[in-house]
């Protein structure tokens, strides 16, 4: 079935919907979503009180946020499957550990999007905060498998700690991009703040678009791994804009960080 949740009007505190997934809502009536528990501050209201409800078939998993939801937190948190769609802004940790299925964001996105997303793919129109496809606070993993697409621009910090998967950003990203990256793949079509790759062991990051600063403890790799780098560039070229163009561009490939013992890898696009 479809489900579409109406936000009424912008909360005065924080709602916390974590638990609202296609897989949760699928077997309840509108009468029984309405009754489920939303956390706002300390306290713990119903559904009804913030969203109108309404159900459509029985055959399709979707479930459909709209108005401005720039202050709910957790959206799709631990999405298993299905599809998620905002018509609007979500708030922080959109995303966060899903392991399967579909969010496309409308909008922006807060902080910690898609953080520690395991599986599935996450796509966010608008720009999105700091920490995104990172690490939750006192954890050692970030963004562990999936598609992260960002339409817009990305905050400080995107990737840190990444260890799997594939991120590709179509606007501008801040300071600490991809820092202490394990692994996987991250693709910048705008610039890149200062300290890209900030203690880097291992994964890629490609530049298609202004050449960043590259950090004194990078150094030019010898070898030009050109197999490697067009299967790369054609995995990448299907997101289209200025990525269609990689698989025919010269790259220079800079090692590091070398001040971690790092084993990644900056790809700038000539």
């Amino acid at each position: 079935m479809s489900v579409t949740l109406r936000l009424r009007q912008v909360p005065g505190l924080r709602l916390d919907l974590r638990g609202l997934t296609p897989a949760a809502l699928a077997p309840l009536a509108a009468a029984d979503i309405e009754r489920l528990p939303v956390a706002q501050g300390n306290r713990t209201l119903p559904l009804a009180e913030f969203f109108d409800v309404s159900v459509i078939g029985e055959d399709s998993d979707r479930l459909v946020f709209e108005g401005d939801c720039s202050r709910c937190d957790r959206l799709a948190w631990q999405l298993d499957g299905g599809q998620v769609v905002v018509e609007g802004g979500v708030g922080d940790q959109a995303g966060g550990c899903m392991t399967a299925g579909t969010l496309l964001v409308r909008g922006s996105a807060g902080l910690l999007a898609g953080c520690e997303m395991a599986g599935g793919s996450l796509q966010v129109d608008g720009d999105v905060g700091d920490f995104a496809a990172a690490s939750l606070p006192g954890s050692m993993d970030g963004m562990r498998g999936g598609s992260f697409i960002v339409r817009g621009s990305v905050g400080q910090r995107f990737g840190d700690r990444m260890r799997r998967g594939t991120a590709v950003i179509f606007g501008d990203a801040g300071d600490f991009l991809a820092s202490r990256m394990v692994a996987g793949t991250i693709a910048l079509a705008g610039r890149a703040g200062v300290h890209v790759g900030y203690g880097m062991r291992r994964g890629s990051v490609v530049f298609a678009g202004p050449a960043p600063e590259v950090p004194p403890t990078f150094v030019p790799a010898g070898a030009e791994a050109l197999v490697f780098w067009q299967l790369l560039a054609r995995d990448l070229a299907r997101h289209g804009g200025i990525f269609a163009g990689l698989p025919a561009r010269r790259v220079q490939r800079q090692l590091g960080d070398l001040a971690a013992l790092g084993k990644g890898e900056l790809i700038l696009a000539l």
